[in-house]
């Protein structure tokens, strides 16, 4: 079995769900009492929430790096960045750390193919939203995606630095995330990505007839596969 990095504290509170979904998923192939070979860096996420508001993503850049050097120092074999946002910084990252940096957006696009659908909406924080860095891969899956409008964007991220970041998750939240959604099924999305590894805290399969494709699962999914050595990256 390949050791893990995590890249986590952005935030801890999705960080718990990557730890958990990882042993999970090798205890499932695996069974007995085995468990994943992990190392984590978590972040304090104070620093790289005052990098954002600078718009100082070459320091964050510089601290996502140094701490996937650690992990490779360490022992680690692949890097998993244990937020959506990280992956602005995803590819310079694994140029500099040395190490394959396992994609969220690629792993979501993959199996977004697997159930054969060409439209989504996608959900994130603004960085996820209105850069490319994940709707890019799905471009080159052939899969056309679309983002909420300026307003709700701004709610959505909002919401997940002031509310969802922090564990809390209140139910008229939860009402304006649904009539988003369901704005983006009137526009055409067949699916909707979860694009912040926080929102399945709040918006859960059964909350809409559309199929939602979390993230956070999907991710994991994909470490467990590349630790198994079932996939390379």
């Amino acid at each position: 079995m390949k050791t893990l990095g995590l890249i986590g504290g952005t935030s801890w509170v999705s960080t718990i769900d990557y730890y958990r979904f990882i042993n999970q998923g090798i205890n499932d192939k695996l069974g007995g009492v085995n468990a994943a070979q992990l190392l984590l860096h978590s972040f304090n996420y104070a620093d790289i929430a005052k990098n954002h508001a600078a718009n100082d993503w070459a320091k964050t850049t510089q601290m996502v790096i140094d701490a996937g050097i650690g992990l490779k120092n360490s022992g680690a074999e692949a890097i998993v960045l244990c937020a959506n946002t990280l992956h602005l910084v995803a590819e310079e990252a694994e140029a500099k750390i040395g190490l394959p940096v396992i994609h969220i957006a690629t792993a979501t696009a993959g199996v977004i193919k697997k159930h054969q659908l060409t439209k989504v909406g996608l959900l994130g924080t603004k960085f996820t939203m209105e850069n490319t860095f994940f709707t890019d891969k799905l471009t080159q899956s052939d899969i056309e995606s679309i983002t909420p409008n300026d307003t709700d964007r701004a709610f959505i991220h909002q919401t997940l630095m002031d509310e969802l970041g922090k564990g809390i998750l209140l139910p008229e939240t939860k009402g304006r995330y649904l009539q988003i959604i369901d704005d983006l099924v009137q526009q055409g999305a067949q699916g909707i990505i979860l694009g912040c590894t926080e929102i399945p805290l709040l918006i859960k399969p059964e909350d809409t007839d559309v199929i939602q494709f979390d993230t956070t699962q999907i991710h994991s999914a994909a470490a467990v596969a590349f630790a198994l050595g079932e996939v390379n990256y």
